[in-house]
């Protein structure tokens, strides 16, 4: 797996929920950092406080390789009860110049209608703009492989927890 690839990495969960109740809960931008193991909080910008498309947010980061960081993310799509991604963007041109048409990182929901409730996936894609996981791999290249399968293996892990997470609240558990 190499980071020019822009790696996929996703999950899926059926929930005994609506669409209306499951895009409620995807649509609350602070949902997630009540399950990732490493996003710890996140605010809207410049005075949005809902998703639409251009609205900004910002996220607060930890994990053990790379101690505390922020992103700043843009909604990029919200289709009502179908579809909503955001774009993690180096607004603060850390890795380099900004570059809105390559993001960090692509995240996103899709819900569709199944079986009597929601099936609800949960996907990020990485890149294909400049990161702190490109820098790393620019400093070893030949551990390439092995830094894109721990960090996918990661993101993993809270796109897991995160679905779980939003079938508990939205079944009432």
């Amino acid at each position: 797996m190499r980071y020019a690839d822009g790696p996929e990495v996703a999950g899926e969960i059926q929930i005994d929920a609506s669409p209306a109740t499951v895009w409620a809960l995807v649509t609350d931008i602070g949902l997630s950092a009540r399950f990732s193991p490493e996003l710890q909080r996140v605010a809207w910008l410049d005075g949005a406080d809902a998703p639409v498309v251009g609205a900004r947010f910002e996220g607060h980061n930890r994990n053990e390789h790379n101690g505390d960081w922020r992103t700043v993310s843009e909604v990029v799509e919200l289709e009502p009860e179908r579809s909503y991604a955001w774009a993690v963007i180096d607004a603060a041109e850390r890795f380099g110049p900004f570059d809105p048409q390559r993001p960090m990182a692509t995240w996103r929901f899709d819900l569709t209608p199944a079986d009597g409730g929601t099936r609800l996936r949960h996907s990020g894609r990485i890149g294909p703009g400049r990161s702190g996981l490109l820098v790393a791999i620019e400093r070893a290249p030949e551990r390439e492989e092995a830094i894109m399968e721990y960090r996918t293996g990661t993101l993993r892990q809270g796109i897991e927890a995160t679905l779980e997470g939003v079938r508990k609240l939205a079944e009432g558990e």
